[in-house]
């Protein structure tokens, strides 16, 4: 609306289960039929039993800028973080921006929900009273999530109103995922005590996780254990036996969260908070006759749609997960990342990078440091590349943009309403970027969005790890060759460059030069200074060999101790004289200039040659070794101020 449509952002975390799914596509039939742009932030924690994986994918709310946007949804109760789901609603409440809850009712925003308490209570009265069990089991949600808490509390409460003992033992508590189900059934069958008569479970995933897990053990539902669940989701009702659920209007929450920001933005005054219906739905899996299964054809047509869908992602996530692996830089990586994109039917899609994503991990460790910033673990640099844009049918240039915009342009007036999913880009809790995707039905029809864009993080930690691995050949093949103290090339690399250079005197008759330098007074400026200024010395003494190699191919390097070496091609006794004189002037100046209490000097013997191929470069270096040992020992003290004639024969 602050730009001529209503920009809505969902905050919510596994767009894959049939919950969050559902609530969404009600989101989206409002905002379509009002213009409305949705901009679903999410994130899936709270999946792989990793910290560090969740503060990866729960990074994704720090790139949310609250100050664009007119109004916000929660599923908070998706989040299994009470640490992020209090920084969401303090960051919500700072842009004074309206804010619908769904299912939690949290302090200061709106809220669309049911009675959970009264739900739960229904459905454990039932287990109790209608078929007379008294060994009960319960499979809880969070211990943080309110949802989860209301309805543990039911379940307390009828057994406390029923003289039940309440057994701590009996009490599983999960995260609402359908792995907590198969989990609670293996510790459930662990335990000491007597095996329950029925379990009760705080939603449908963990529901039909155990229904499966007890059929593993050799416990049938509903004859040797009753079982109930939450929310009455489709694969609940359609499983054989059919679970007894509390049925709610998931998608009508959506609907009615988001016409209630259309309200408030338009001037009305709704209601703060909405408590929709329930119905608890008694069917096989608690000995009831199933009254709610759906007609049969199109329960065959939606399972085929379903298998469908996993014959068509699966291939492509397959597919792509291979070509990804075999991409050895990023423009190949990028590019099989772009060859997948029209698979997916969007209208738009960009990869958008953190600047610093492909530094080693110290660099962006300094990199913080310099900054005071963290992003690497909390946010996103202040500069994001979109290394792909795909817009419209077509990929544009790659571009920078701020952080604060989320992306370009998305809040430019349309004439139609926008769905965007926002999905981070990390490699556990190190930032790399995010993926925008918009106007595309994979993400919330996919079952396997996930593993997508998981792989595209992992392939591109890979490049990542490629580059600096790189980096380390290089470095390492560079502390091969190069001399740490001086800078120029050890006598390793001396060897490994001049041997072409040598050959091509050879071959095209061109005479050599050899400079052969050994420092004067070493041992006496390291007991007397220290070992600290005798490094200084030697520096010097290579730096006035770099100065006087100004010649393309001339390679000069420390050939071992405070010996050096200079090896001119096609070089003559005029340009020999020029590099000694340099030498000579550059130590020269910094004596007169250092103030150090003694002077750097060489000795040098030079020895020119048009070589043969049977004349090895040893030979005229062992011949140029020996004019310095001649010349050193007719200098009374250590200088290499002799006459420049006296040095060739």
């Amino acid at each position: 609306m602050k730009n001529g449509n209503i920009n809505i952002a969902v905050i919510v975390s596994g767009i894959d289960e049939e919950y969050q799914n559902t609530i969404l596509q009600g989101v989206g039939k409002f905002a379509d039929e009002n213009n409305i742009n949705i901009i679903n932030f999410a994130a899936f924690g709270g999946i792989l039993k990793s910290q560090k994986y969740d503060a990866g994918e729960f990074n994704i709310y720090q790139l949310i800028n609250f100050s664009k946007l007119d109004g916000v949804i929660l599923l908070t109760n998706t989040i299994s973080s009470p640490e992020i789901t209090e920084q969401i609603c303090g960051k919500v409440k700072k842009a004074g921006i309206p804010a619908v809850s769904i299912d939690n009712d949290l302090c200061g925003f709106y809220h669309i929900g049911i009675d959970n308490f009264s739900a739960m209570k229904k459905m454990t009265e039932h287990i109790i009273k209608h078929h007379g069990i008294k060994t009960i089991n319960y499979i809880s949600g969070p211990d943080d999530n309110p949802e989860s808490i209301l309805r543990t509390q039911a379940f307390k409460e009828v057994l406390k109103e029923n003289n039940i003992e309440i057994d701590e033992r009996r009490i599983f508590h999960g995260l609402f995922r359908g792995q907590d189900g198969r989990e609670a059934i293996e510790s459930f069958a662990k335990s000491k005590i007597d095996f329950p008569e029925a379990i009760i479970c705080a939603n449908d995933a963990m529901a039909l996780s155990a229904a499966i897990e007890l059929e593993k053990i050799g416990k049938r539902v509903p004859q040797d254990v009753l079982v109930t669940g939450f929310d009455n989701i489709y694969h609940a009702k359609n499983y054989s036996p059919g679970i007894s659920s509390v049925k709610r209007p998931l998608q009508l929450s959506g609907y009615m969260a988001c016409k209630t920001l259309f309200d408030l933005l338009n001037g009305k005054n709704p209601q703060r908070s909405v408590i929709l219906q329930t119905e608890c739905i008694f069917s096989e899996s608690c000995g009831c006759e199933n009254n709610n299964k759906n007609d049969i054809s199109d329960f065959k047509k939606n399972n085929y749609r379903i298998i469908e869908n996993y014959n068509i992602n699966i291939p492509l996530i397959n597919r792509m997960s291979c070509d990804l692996e075999e991409s050895l830089t990023l423009e190949e990586n990028i590019q099989t990342i772009k060859n997948f994109i029209s698979e997916i039917k969007c209208e738009k899609f960009y990869l958008c990078m953190c600047e610093k994503w492909d530094k080693s991990n110290d660099e962006i460790n300094k990199y913080n440091q310099s900054q005071n910033n963290q992003y690497l673990k909390n946010g996103y640099t202040e500069k994001m590349n979109a290394m792909i844009a795909f817009e419209n049918g077509r990929f544009i240039e790659p571009f920078t943009f701020d952080s604060r915009e989320m992306l370009p342009d998305i809040f430019k007036p349309a004439d139609k309403s926008n769905l965007y999913y926002f999905v981070p880009i990390h490699f556990r809790d190190m930032c790399l970027g995010y993926c925008a995707v918009c106007n595309s039905r994979f993400p919330i029809d996919n079952a396997m969005f996930h593993t997508w864009i998981m792989s595209i993080s992992n392939s591109l930690e890979n490049i990542r790890k490629i580059i600096h691995l790189d980096k380390m050949v290089k470095q390492l093949d560079k502390l091969y060759v190069i001399d740490p103290l001086t800078q120029i090339y050890n006598r390793n690399g001396f060897n490994k460059n001049v041997g072409s250079v040598y050959q091509y005197c050879i071959d095209n008759k061109k005479p050599v030069l050899i400079l052969f330098i050994d420092m004067d007074g070493l041992k006496y400026i390291n007991d007397r200074f220290g070992h600290s200024e005798g490094d200084l010395a030697l520096r010097q003494i290579a730096n006035s060999l770099i100065v006087s190699c100004t010649k393309e191919n001339n390679i000069c390097a420390r050939f071992g101790g405070d010996e050096f070496i200079i090896f001119s091609p096609d070089c003559d006794e005029t340009e020999a004289q020029k590099i000694l004189k340099n030498i000579q002037d550059y130590l020269k100046k910094y004596n007169s200039e250092s103030g150090k209490p003694y002077n750097i000097d060489a000795s040098i013997g030079c020895y020119i040659e048009t070589p043969t191929k049977d004349m090895p470069l040893m030979k005229l270096i062992t011949i140029a070794d020996q004019y310095m040992y001649e010349n050193k020992q007719r200098k009374k003290e250590a200088s290499i101020t002799a006459g420049i004639k006296d040095l060739f024969r």
